[in-house]
């Protein structure tokens, strides 16, 4: 998938685990090891956006996952969304998102769902997503509302 940016074109692309490692240390897991559980996995879908085909500036991963809110089959997590400060607010992380849940959609998925921090949970919602809990504590990093949509999306 590509996208036009105001700083140029956001390109997104699947990628293995290792290549969204640094800007999940940098921006998600500080001072915690970057890998997740099943990262390595062949069913984990990774994705990230460049732009102009350089410098990784966004990362988001999509794994089947049983909903904690939710039951069914089809479900998929959407874990370790992260975006460069200095591209926030041009597409990146919408292009991720869209991207991803197209895949999702396509392998068979019914259902994502995420653990939104607070401050991204107005992203989530411009996206499609949908509130299924009150603010909760996720340790070691803060407020978090669990949310989901359903796919396809229409």
């Amino acid at each position: 998938m590509t996208t036009e940016a105001e700083t140029g074109t956001i390109t997104i692309e699947q990628v293995d685990a290792a290549t969204t490692y640094p800007l999940r240390a940098q921006e998600l897991r500080q001072g915690r090891p970057v890998e997740i559980d099943e990262d390595d996995a062949p069913y984990t879908l990774h994705l990230a956006a460049r732009i102009d085909g350089d410098e990784v500036v966004g990362v988001v991963r999509f794994h089947p996952r049983d909903c904690p809110w939710r039951e069914g089959e089809g479900s998929w997590q959407l874990r370790g969304m992260a975006t460069d400060p200095r591209v926030r607010g041009l597409g990146a992380g919408r292009a991720l998102v869209a991207e991803g849940l197209a895949r999702v959609s396509a392998l068979g998925g019914q259902l994502v769902w995420c653990d939104a921090r607070a401050s991204a949970v107005g992203f989530y919602e411009r996206l499609g997503f949908a509130f299924v809990t009150e603010e909760y504590d996720l340790r070691p990093v803060g407020g978090h509302r669990g949310m989901v949509i359903e796919l396809p999306i229409r």
